[in-house]
Parts: structure tokens; C-alpha cells; sequence
């Protein structure tokens, strides 16, 4: 556990962020195969501090739970450091204590989820480095633990990391890994997987498998409606939102912007952040159509929550915003949402 402890420390030491994190994701990460590190006891070192219990372990899941949520609703900016430290003081001592077999699985997987979240704030902030040895750790522990679920949601949080940076190679390989290491899913593991599949494919310029895998998402959506509760965040919403990448990356604007609309019409809950970032790139897409007006009320609709949110992300979808409107600003609707951004928006985005 002392490589977690001092990716956790370096990780809360604001000084080394830039060097860990900017610029660095590499299309040629070794990813962990499950069945490669079946076995590894080197994160389950035991003996060296006291017994844990399920105690301990409903601690960490409840302490990642409440993260997550913080992350959602205002952005991994403040948020990530308390993971860090979480993990650092508390979690590596939890992984090096004795526990019961079971006991010791659970903790390894709910470390893994906690690693996970952690990797996913890290590419909030433009970390990508950072990020990726975070969502690497999040794969070992994931297999010590023999935890499917987590392993594959890894794999698939990596797949939208590097899509998300045009390395459309390397996410449809790192969507593919996650579609294959599970194999049993219920329906809306499914979707979640093939949607990811499916935006891989079209960057990639696939469009058979880009349309056969969003066929495939839509049908397991269809299903898992029917069922329980939602996987994560994943409903209809996260679905549309997929549909949208799809058309957009496969040229059908007006596509992508009719499924972006119908994303924020469905969406439930307080996920701030990804109204923020999705609001945004609707109207980016709809002033790319010509619909300025139609853009300018969605940028405000963006621009009511963006003061809450402490995100990366968010803030480059507010940066291309200021850009792309500047050139619009004796349309009057341009002009106030010029504006009222000024008002709001930190002001190294105005530079």
C-alpha cells in the first residue's frame, strides 16, 4: 500500500499537481488483465495494525458515497484533496490491518470505488495523468477484491477519459475491456457499457458498430426500466447524452442536438455539474446549426448553476462559450449573456 500512500500524499500537496497530472495520459497504459493479478496479496498485507471489521468497511462506502455526491453537485475541485486524504490517513490503514477473509474483500472493494472516484476528479481538473494511475490502482485492488463491477465501471471511466481527448483508439480498446470483463451484466450494466461502445466506435469512425452498439444500449435501457433502481447515474438521460455524441461524431448535428435536448429534459437529480457541461455543449451545437438564440438561452441555463460548480470541465465549456459568443455581441442576445457571464464567471476565463 505504500505506492497508494504516496500517490494519495502527492495527490494533496498542491505543488506536485501540475507536474503529476498536466499533459500526461498515455495512450499506451499497460492495463491490469483480471485474470494476470488473481491472487496478488500486496494490497492485503496483513497483521501490521489492529483487527477491522464491516464496521470499517460500511465507513469507507459511506464516506465515497457522500464524496460522490459532493462531486456531483459542485465539482471535484475541493472535493478530490478530502478523497486523497481520506485514503492516505485512513484507507491505506484499513488495507494493512487483519481482517476476516470477507471482511478483507470488501474493504479492497469499496478502497477500489474510492480510488475510482478519485481518478474521476483527477480528469475533472485536467489531471489526466494523475488520473490514470488512480484508475490503475482502482483495477488492481478491483481484482484482489474479485469485484467485477468495479473493474469494468474502471475500465469504462478510462474509455471516457481518453474519448474525451480524441484518442478514439485507445477508448474503444479500454470500452471493449469493459464490455468483455463482463460478460453476465444485467440490462443496464449493459447499457452503460454499449453506450460507451458505441460513442468509441463513431470517433473511430465506425458507424455499422457505432449504430449497432447504441441499438443495443437503447434495447437495454428498455429493459432495465423496467426493473430496479438505476445503475449510478445511468438512466434514459445518460443514454441520450450518448446518442448525441454518436450523431455528432458521425456528422448529424441537428441529431445530436435533438438528442442532447431530449438528455436535459429527462435528467433527475442534482448532477450539477454534468448540467453544466452538457447545457453547454448543447448550445455549442445549436449555434454551430445557426440557432443563436436557441444557443444563448441554453448558455444561460448553463450559466445558473455554473457559480456552484468548482470543475475543470465545466470551466472549458464556459471558456469556449466566452469565445464563441464574443464574435455575436451586437446581437442583443448575445450581448446580456456576454454580460451577465462577466458577472459570474472567475476572471481568469475573461482574459
Amino acid at each position: 500500500m505504500e505506492a497508494l500512500i504516496d500517490l494519495g500524499r502527492q495527490d494533496m500537496d498542491p505543488s506536485r499537481r501540475s507536474v503529476l497530472g498536466a499533459g500526461l495520459f498515455s495512450v499506451a497504459l499497460t492495463i491490469p488483465c483480471w485474470p494476470d493479478v488473481i491472487g496478488r496479496a500486496e494490497a492485503a498485507e496483513s497483521g501490521r495494525l489492529s483487527r477491522i471489521g464491516m464496521n470499517e468497511v460500511d465507513m469507507v462506502v459511506a464516506m465515497t458515497e457522500r464524496v460522490s455526491d459532493l462531486d456531483d453537485q459542485f465539482g471535484g475541485r475541493h472535493a478530490r484533496p478530502m478523497a486523497a486524504s481520506f485514503m492516505v490517513n485512513t484507507v491505506a490503514s484499513y488495507l494493512h490491518a487483519d481482517a476476516s477473509d470477507s471482511v478483507r474483500r470488501a474493504m479492497l472493494s469499496a478502497a477500489s470505488d474510492l480510488l475510482y472516484l478519485t481518478g474521476y476528479m483527477a480528469v475533472d481538473e485536467g489531471l489526466h495523468g494523475l488520473a490514470q494511475r488512480y484508475y490503475v490502482k482502482a483495477l488492481e485492488l478491483a481484482v484482489a477484491a474479485e469485484d467485477h463491477l468495479t473493474y469494468c465501471t474502471t475500465l469504462r471511466g478510462m474509455s471516457v477519459q481518453a474519448v474525451d481527448l480524441r484518442h478514439g483508439a485507445k477508448a474503444r480498446e479500454l470500452a471493449d475491456a469493459a464490455a468483455a470483463a463482463s460478460p453476465k451484466a444485467g440490462p443496464r450494466m449493459r447499457a452503460f457499457l454499449a453506450g460507451q461502445q458505441a460513442h468509441t466506435a463513431a470517433q473511430t469512425g465506425d458507424r455499422t458498430n457505432a449504430l449497432r452498439f447504441i441499438r443495443e444500449a437503447e434495447a437495454a435501457m428498455d429493459r432495465a426500466e423496467s426493473r430496479g433502481k438505476p445503475f449510478g447515474s445511468y438512466d434514459p438521460s445518460s443514454l441520450n447524452y450518448h446518442i448525441s455524441q454518436v450523431r455528432y461524431e458521425l456528422g448529424d448535428v441537428h441529431g445530436a442536438v435533438n438528442a442532447m435536448q431530449q438528455s436535459d429534459k429527462v435528467r433527475h437529480g442534482v448532477y450539477r455539474r454534468a448540467r453544466v457541461r452538457h447545457r453547454a455543449t448543447l448550445a455549442e451545437r445549436q449555434l454551430e446549426i445557426g440557432h443563436l438564440e436557441a444557443a444563448c438561452a441554453t448558455w444561460n441555463l448553463a450559466l445558473d448553476d455554473y457559480p456552484m460548480v468548482q470543475s475543470g470541465r465545466a470551466d472549458d465549456r464556459i471558456r469556449a462559450m466566452l469565445a464563441l459568443i464574443r464574435p455575436h455581441r451586437r446581437n442583443a442576445s448575445a450581448g446580456a449573456l456576454y454580460e451577465r457571464a462577466r458577472t459570474v464567471v472567475r476572471p481568469a476565463l475573461l482574459a
